[in-house]
């Protein structure tokens, strides 16, 4: 979804990061282990999003609330879609500008500039850390996805290789007369099925046609 406002996944990082597994900068372990390169590897994320701007993928979500109440679940840890006017977005996988504290995760903070460093303590005297679902971690806020999920009336994917769970486990609670659309270049990893239709454009070209499909 954001890759059109220029926000690399890990894989096309680069540099520094192609010496390593994603499990060695985005984990509890990596975390314990060599804390300064995973304050760096966020860092380095948090600086590009502060440069970064909603695309028109973005901005056409936020339009649909014109015509529909628009619920977004979004694996993305940026604020692109707050940022493009979306008034409802589920973070999955945490906030890129969030910190907390490592003793009380109940202690979030905002950040307003890109840089978090070893020192850097919340309320307590703890050290903070990113506000980010690392791999191994629980995802908090998969039970409301759920519960929205079941809900819904329209149920659109965008941009998602359907690999990572527990997010593409979402499909499977979709209901059976919901109408369902795929929005990805790409041929992700899902069973076909008589209600999902496949767009086969990236987010701002799919959402566009999507908008014409429900005679918007």
């Amino acid at each position: 979804m954001s890759a059109e406002s220029g926000i690399k996944t890990f894989r096309e990082m680069g540099g520094l990061w192609d010496q390593y597994n994603v499990t060695e900068v985005a984990s509890p372990e990596a975390w314990h282990n060599h804390p300064q390169l995973v304050l760096d590897f966020y860092n380095q994320r948090r600086k590009q999003l502060f440069e970064s701007h909603p695309n028109a993928g973005h901005l056409a979500l936020a339009d649909l609330e014109t015509n529909f109440e628009v619920q977004i679940i979004t694996q993305n840890v940026d604020d692109l879609h707050e940022r493009a006017g979306s008034s409802h977005i589920l973070h999955l996988h945490g906030e890129l500008k969030k910190v907390r504290s490592t003793i009380d995760p109940s202690l979030i903070y905002e950040m307003d500039h890109w840089e978090l460093k070893l020192g850097d303590t919340c309320e307590k005297g703890s050290q903070l850390r990113p506000h980010i679902v690392w791999f191994g971690e629980a995802v908090p806020a998969m039970e409301a996805a759920i519960n929205l999920t079941k809900k819904a009336d329209i149920f659109v994917v965008i941009g998602t290789s359907l690999n990572v769970y527990p997010a593409a486990s979402l499909l499977a609670y979709v209901p059976d007369h919901t109408r369902t659309y795929l929005i990805d270049p790409g041929m992700p990893n899902y069973t076909p099925n008589p209600n999902l239709i496949h767009i086969k454009e990236n987010a701002s070209k799919g959402i566009i046609l999507l908008k014409k499909t429900l005679n918007l």
